[in-house]
């Protein structure tokens, strides 16, 4: 049931891909031009502008983006001591592909770098916490090494010891990093005296940490929240006009949106 989960999120993505409506609406434009339909066809060909406007007026995508991220608030580490802290907890979807690294010996950071930067922050911060990285593949079909092993890689090239690491590297998505972490966090984490688990520190991005903290929630597991990878700026430029950043941010929005519906619907938050 997990499978057909993952791969019909990944059908689900593809469709609501911003761009994918652009080219929709032209295509039908295109096709009722072809059948003589010039009214059909003004009107898709008008839908597909208005998607393309609407999609690079970063306005119009930051409003809703900058809530998202504004839903969890950063937990302020200046406030905490050692001993209020369980471990570190590092979601995966920071490193490219696996078989680039595997192929060329280095690992690739993509755009949602600061996860695995501010990682490695807090594990010299906390040398003698525990930390997971947690991540297989966001893909179907996956080449190279998975992306907790490509963290691995770079734990070693970074010099840090191996004795407080552990890798969580089978799940795809969001509830399977918990669902897979969770024996890990129970194993591995600092407890109190009274032998309750001390809530570990969750870094993700912050368009994707409401969705991570529902779920770790749902699995009665306490995190801090500190959320990176920042899309939105405390202001709007309302003149500023970017395709490309747009199309990302929609994305991103809809993506975390679609995750939530479908994780809500399905009781996993």
């Amino acid at each position: 049931m997990d499978t057909i989960f993952f791969i019909l999120s990944k059908v689900v993505q593809f469709c609501i891909e911003p761009l994918n409506w652009v080219m929709f609406f032209v295509l039908l434009g295109f096709v009722f031009s072809l059948l003589r339909q010039q009214a059909l066809c003004k009107r898709f060909l008008i839908l597909a502008l208005l998607a393309f406007l609407i999609i690079g007026w970063i306005p119009s995508s930051e409003v809703l983006l900058r809530s998202l991220e504004d839903s969890v608030s950063k937990t302020p580490l200046v406030d905490l001591s050692h001993d209020d802290i369980g471990g570190i907890l590092i979601l995966g979807g920071a490193i490219a592909s696996g078989e680039l690294g595997l192929e060329r010996g280095e690992v690739s950071i993509g755009a949602a770098a600061e996860r695995v930067t501010k990682g490695l922050e807090l594990i010299r911060k906390y040398p003698d916490l525990p930390f997971i990285y947690s991540g297989f593949s966001g893909s179907i079909i996956h080449r190279g090494v998975s992306e907790a092993d490509a963290f691995k890689q770079l734990i070693a090239e970074q010099g840090i010891k191996e004795k407080m690491a552990h890798y969580e590297n089978q799940s795809r998505n969001t509830y399977e990093n918990v669902l897979y972490m969770k024996p890990m966090m129970e194993e591995f984490g600092v407890r109190s005296e009274d032998g309750k688990l001390k809530p570990w520190i969750l870094i993700t991005s912050a368009s994707h940490m409401y969705r991570s903290v529902k779920i770790f929630q749902k699995q009665e597991l306490k995190v801090l929240p500190l959320p990176v990878d920042y899309q939105t700026t405390q202001h709007l430029s309302w003149r500023s006009f970017d395709l490309v950043q747009g199309a990302q941010n929609w994305n991103g929005l809809l993506h975390e949106l679609v995750g939530l519906s479908a994780y809500w619907i399905t009781g996993k938050i």
